[in-house]
């Protein structure tokens, strides 16, 4: 675990899978968890023009060159440096013991959520707990068909780009990461929630 003082205990929790329930997993675990801020990846997406046509005919949106990771890695690096001014300037209510001035300890915890995120390796080691959420191919597409995106699928795109690019991510972030805890995305949200949970319960008694 990563300590970057001696007064707060700082908890970096990562998800992946496109549609698999990530967003509604952090969502819930924003509710929750104490003094809990999150970094969303999808917030950095380039804007269209800057995205590439591929060689399979598709922008290339689920590529990590889609996205300003830099920026993104900057806002990491400032909830590292002052949680709680990150907190407050996001709205984020913090506990009276992290609100006090002479407060000696408390909890911080930033969750990273995206599709991405361990395929970007300068934000590899700053992860404390690693999770993703896994579903099959029928259900991914099947989710996927159900959203509505600021800018629409076009035809074929899951079998012609999505699918194969998340098979090719998806090695290269098991040759990254070897410290995932993998999730059935095909089980209920609430057992999905509990098994997250009680995960970071126990690192957080093994670590105060």
């Amino acid at each position: 675990m990563d300590c970057y003082s001696s007064v707060w205990f700082n908890m970096f929790l990562t998800f992946r899978v496109t549609n698999g329930g990530k967003t509604t997993l952090t969502n819930k675990l924003l509710k929750t968890l104490p003094n809990c801020c999150v970094v969303h990846q999808d917030d950095f997406f380039k804007k269209p023009d800057q995205i590439e046509v591929g060689e399979d005919g598709f922008r290339q949106w689920d590529v990590i060159t889609a996205l300003d990771m830099e920026a993104m890695v900057n806002t990491v690096k400032g909830w590292q440096e002052n949680p709680v001014k990150f907190a407050r300037s996001h709205g984020v209510s913090l506990s009276p013991e992290a609100e006090g001035a002479d407060s000696e300890k408390g909890i911080h915890i930033l969750l990273i959520e995206g599709f991405l995120i361990y395929n970007y390796l300068p934000l590899i080691d700053v992860y404390d707990k690693c999770f993703y959420i896994s579903i099959p191919y029928e259900e991914c597409k099947r989710r996927r068909s159900t959203r509505t995106y600021t800018v629409p699928d076009p035809p074929d795109l899951f079998d012609g780009h999505v699918w194969p690019m998340y098979l090719k991510h998806r090695k290269e972030m098991e040759n990254n990461c070897d410290r995932i805890q993998y999730l059935d995305g095909m089980t209920s949200k609430d057992e999905i929630y509990s098994k997250v949970y009680e995960s970071i319960q126990n690192c957080l008694l093994n670590n105060l």
